[in-house]
This record gives structure tokens, sequence and C-alpha cells, in this order.
């Protein structure tokens, strides 16, 4: 893998001033760009970890902190290994904000993002690539189908919920979406269930949306994510595999 080259930037949105970490191959070379979208306990080491070796591999990642409304990260006290079954008051503190981030929200906040990719000359022209975690997956969802004309692939891992009944649910705006998709969720998931895989892949496909998804049996919701409890490390080198195998793909040509 490529040294990188990471640094914290600030993204002007219409609500504020997002506080952001940005890291790229450290070759002062352009590269397909990527916005990773956080899971639900934000913006910490961890994930800039993550953000870091897809940046290794040839990217130039934005990993946004999608609650900046509240201050910059960290907006939540962690500790540096997450166990919720022991600090189950991280969720109180975590769902009103997870809550917050409507439709509209993120349109504001995804256009400047997406605006801050396209406007770096350490990105290639062209369209880029985001993939989100947990909550992030939703939202990468959206993001797809709010700029069809900016999002050439999405991934999600351990996502949800991606089907609700509500008027703004994420599957009401598959036919939006001119990405590939790829989506792997955790096969002990309450908020994804198997009706509710079956319902997004249903309306993916009437859509005619290029998609891919996968169960991971016996993984957890927040699989990926390396300081959780949570983590499963097989299931954590596979999204990697097949992250990139997306990328490269839907981005490289």
């Amino acid at each position: 893998m490529s040294a990188v080259h990471g640094e914290s930037v600030e993204i002007t949105t219409p609500d504020g001033v997002a506080d952001a970490y940005v890291t790229r191959p450290d070759d002062g070379a352009p590269h397909p760009g990527v916005l990773v979208i956080q899971d639900g306990f934000g913006l910490r080491p961890s994930l800039r970890a993550l953000a870091d070796r897809i940046a290794a591999h040839g990217y130039t990642v934005l990993l946004p902190n999608a609650f900046y409304r509240h201050g910059p990260a960290p907006v939540v006290e962690l500790p540096e290994f997450i166990d919720p079954s022991e600090r189950p008051e991280i969720f109180q503190q975590v769902f009103p904000m997870i809550r917050e981030l409507t439709t509209d929200r993120l349109r504001a906040d995804a256009g400047a993002y997406l605006g801050w990719l396209a406007a770096s000359p350490f990105v290639t022209p062209g369209k880029v690539g985001v993939t989100g975690y947990c909550m992030g997956a939703r939202l990468a969802v959206v993001t797809a189908g709010l700029f069809p004309d900016r999002v050439g692939a999405v991934a999600g891992f351990h996502g949800g919920p991606l089907v609700t009944d509500a008027p703004d649910s994420p599957h009401r705006l598959a036919e939006n979406i001119t990405a590939e998709l790829y989506f792997a969720h955790a096969g002990e998931d309450q908020h994804m269930t198997p009706e509710h895989i079956a319902d997004f892949d249903k309306a993916l496909t009437a859509a005619g949306v290029s998609f891919r998804t996968e169960t991971y049996a016996g993984a957890q919701h927040g699989y990926t994510q390396a300081d959780t409890s949570a983590h499963d490390p097989e299931s954590a080198e596979r999204h990697y595999r097949e992250l990139f195998a997306l990328f490269d793909r839907a981005l490289r040509g």
C-alpha cells in the first residue's frame, strides 16, 4: 500500500463549518475521490485509520464530521474501546443527532462535501465513490439519490434502516440512482432484517439499479469498526476487498 498524507480541513456548508479529515496517497498526484460517511459514534481515530487504508489503495478520501452542528469532533466523549453494553449512555447522546440528519440537511451537507471534492486539485475529474457505515450507509444511499450526476459508486456496510414506512425512506430514492451499489448486511442485525433486505433489493431491481447485496453470516451490526465490541476481523477484511473491487471497477473504468 502507498504511504498517505492526512490532514484536517474545514468545509463551509449552508449551516456552518464542518470539520473533516482528508487523506490521499503521498505522491502529489490526483486520484479518484471518495466520501466516507461515519457511523453513529462519529469521527475518531479508528475511522481516520479506515480512511487512510482506502487512500492507500489509490483514492483521495474525505471523512467529514456529520455531527458538526454540535461542535467539532469528537462530539461525544468515547472510550478507546467502545462496548455499548457497558456504556449505554452513548446511545442516548448520539441518537438525537442521528435523527437530526434529515434528507434536507443531508442535501445541504453532501452538496458541500461533493463540491469540496470536485474543487480539490488532488481529485481526478469525474464521479466519486461513497461508502457508509451503520447510519452512514443510509446517508450514502440518500446521497446517491440526491446527486446522481456526482456519485458513481456506493457501498454500505451493516447499514440501516434502509427501508422504513417514512416518505423519505432511502429505498424510495432508488429510481434516481445511477451509481453501482454494493451492500453487505450483518447477519445479526435488527436494523436490517431479511424482510428489510428483500424490500431493499426489490426497490433497487425495480429501479434498474446495478447492485449486489450480501449478508455476512454471523457478523454483528458494526462489524467493520475496529474499536468496537462488534468488530469481526474476517468480515472487516472482506469489506475492504469488496469495497476496493467496487471502486476500482466503477471509478477507474
